[in-house]
């Protein structure tokens, strides 16, 4: 009876885990982010480090939405992914993540992943002022070093996410 108590405990605590994980780490709108041609991983930790995938989420510097794009970023992403640019949409999860992945998808072919990653967070001219800092860059192209805490902070966020994302596949 005791061994029987034991393996429902620890059966439980799995569940409880599994369970947890799955709240803290969710996959909302698979169809969009199968759809972008990214990697699952990258989108979904991007969204939960971004916005902790509140749809309503606006930051003090005016993102809005899952995957927190400024306006301005928004309208640009519209015109890459093909689709009109509608600001009023910004806080639908759907919409919000075409535009993200389409941004997102830019910046990866712009930079390699970690400085497009930087770039997404810090902004894209910010980041090619970074590689033309010898300071941040030796060749121009790769960030050896980040400036910004919260951007260093955001790339460490990011790289434990997708494994995590990773490591649970749907």
């Amino acid at each position: 009876m005791k061994r029987f108590i034991a393996v429902l405990a620890v059966l439980l605590l799995f569940t409880g885990a599994v369970f947890g994980y799955f709240a803290a780490f969710p996959r909302p709108y698979r169809e969009e982010v199968e759809g972008s041609g990214l990697d699952h991983a990258l989108v979904y930790a991007v969204m939960k480090a971004e916005s902790g995938f509140r749809e309503d989420a606006v930051s003090r510097a005016g993102a809005v939405g899952l995957m927190q794009l400024l306006p301005a970023t928004a309208y640009f992403a519209a015109e890459l992914a093909g689709i009109p640019f509608e600001a009023a949409r910004l806080k639908e999860g759907a919409y919000n993540i075409k535009l993200g992945c389409a941004y997102l998808k830019y910046l990866l072919e712009q930079f390699e992943e970690e400085t497009a990653l930087a770039a997404y967070n810090a902004g894209e001219g910010t980041v090619r002022g970074w590689l033309l800092d010898g300071r941040y860059s030796a060749d121009g192209r790769t960030l050896e070093r980040v400036p910004y805490a919260e951007t260093a902070r955001y790339l460490k966020k990011i790289s434990l996410f997708r494994k995590i994302y990773g490591f649970f596949p749907y």
